[in-house]
């Protein structure tokens, strides 16, 4: 029996005509490190984009050509919003005058460390109540395998519309990696899996108009595999590191020259590096994402956990680092002495202190006693967070020569290319260096100690 062919007319066919032309409307749903480079990409290429969000004030911002992520520069928003292809909006309304939805939305742990996947649902129920014939939806959120169908699909088929046949579903993960100037969004592969073949055609298009290569996956539970997977490999990989960093430091062998040695193979090796514990919105979390979900199945995921437990560790590690070398180089107690924490963001060069060891240090050395100050360039006062709402409002005090000798101990946790390290080196009395950034700033004074 032949197969029927589409109708010229179809949803399907019409909207791959719209984004083949350049025309389709694109609504991109949560305007934070994911969202809103995508909303930036998308009306570059000349699509008209509408950005949502909840935050007014970012919205606010937005429709002056504004920035509020430091990377984003707002030279780059300015002349979209006034060519009229990037607008933003928190009337989710007009979600039904859009062609393709993207949701870009958080996805937490809750204090159990289960997923919280309540923006996600809310927001495909949100969806839900506008969504129209013929409208593509694509879920980037990192989430566990089974979510795009057991969570989004219910949500937006609440109201009596199908998925492939009235509107189209597809998953595609995000792969943002903020502040990295070589791979911006453009310049990175997005993998698609589609609810359907005709969901996977549409997202594809849709993906090929504005970045360098799409590569299909067989499913969006596929689809969201692969993010977990990238995000597990690195995980296990820094947790290796980590502990290598603690038995050779035992051993007294540095692991920064270990690992510098082992990368000139030039096969059968990837550099990682350790540090004071894991930070950013996936590395942290994801991983947790598919231990949930492997129980489902009866299946314990002891490798994952074990990194994530070695990875959790690292801010006791290093807390006990300073305490020996507080008593061995100044003969005093973590009980009273001023320690001055340099970088609070989870990473270099960013403005995002999402889950940075910088805030649970802080927390363990006040809790031990200590006097804290932090100082960061970027990020000049404490932004309220989940975990360490406590910490809200915290302004971060100048590198001065005054505040480095009041200091016993400077405590490097993220190594900004801003920070002059030779001032110090030169300044500080006692200095924990948890990213080896004093040797590679050339400074080897017996004042420093690699934690």
């Amino acid at each position: 029996m032949a197969t029927k062919r589409k109708s010229a007319t179809s949803p399907a066919r019409k909207l791959a005509a719209r984004i083949a032309a350049g025309r389709a409307r694109i609504g991109i749903i949560g305007l934070g490190y994911v969202g809103l480079p995508l909303a930036c990409l998308f009306a570059e290429k000349g699509f008209p984009v509408t950005g949502f969000d909840i935050d007014t004030a970012k919205t606010g911002k937005l429709a002056q050509g504004r920035s509020y992520i430091r990377h984003i520069p707002g030279k780059r928003i300015a002349p979209l919003v006034k060519a009229g292809t990037l607008s933003a909006s928190s009337d989710f309304a007009q979600l039904k005058r859009m062609d393709a939805i993207i949701i870009c939305v958080p996805t937490p742990l809750s204090r159990q460390r289960d997923p919280d996947l309540s923006y996600v649902a809310n927001t495909a129920r949100e969806i839900g109540r506008h969504l129209q014939k013929g409208q593509l939806i694509v879920l980037e959120s990192s989430t566990y395998p089974g979510t795009t169908d057991e969570v989004v699909k219910p949500e937006l088929e609440a109201r009596g519309l199908k998925s492939g046949r009235d509107f189209f579903l597809a998953y595609s993960p995000e792969r943002e990696d903020p502040g990295n100037e070589q791979y911006g969004t453009a310049a990175i592969p997005k993998v698609v899996g589609g609810d359907g073949a005709d969901a996977l055609e549409l997202a594809l298009a849709l993906y090929n108009a504005a970045v360098v290569k799409t590569v299909p996956a067989s499913s969006p539970a596929t689809a969201e595999a692969v993010k977990l997977t990238e995000n597990i490999f690195r995980s296990v990989n820094i947790a290796l590191v980590n502990e290598l960093k603690v038995i050779f430091d035992a051993m007294g062998i540095d692991v920064w020259e270990v690992i510098d040695a082992a990368k000139t193979k030039p096969f059968g090796f990837m550099p990682f590096y350790p540090g004071p514990g894991l930070g950013g919105h996936c590395i942290p979390i994801d991983p947790f994402y598919l231990t949930w979900k492997a129980r489902e199945f009866g299946i314990a995921t002891r490798f994952i956990e074990l990194a994530g437990e070695i990875n959790t560790a690292m801010p006791r590690y290093v807390i006990g680092r300073l305490t020996e070398a507080l008593s061995d180089r100044a003969g005093k107690a973590v009980k009273g002495a001023r320690i001055l924490i340099v970088g609070l963001a989870y990473k270099k060069n960013v403005d995002d202190m999402r889950e940075s060891p910088a805030l649970t240090l802080i927390d363990l050395l006040e809790e031990l006693g200590a006097k804290v100050d932090y100082h960061d360039p970027i990020i000049t006062s404490v932004k309220p967070s989940r975990e360490h709402p406590h910490l809200a409002g915290r302004r971060s005090v100048a590198l001065s020569p005054a505040n480095l000798k009041r200091a016993d101990a400077v405590l490097i946790v993220t190594d900004h290319d801003s920070i002059d390290y030779r001032a110090i080196g030169q300044g500080a009395r006692l200095i924990l260096d948890t990213r080896n950034r004093m040797a590679r700033a050339g400074w080897r004074g017996r004042n420093v100690i690699k934690a």
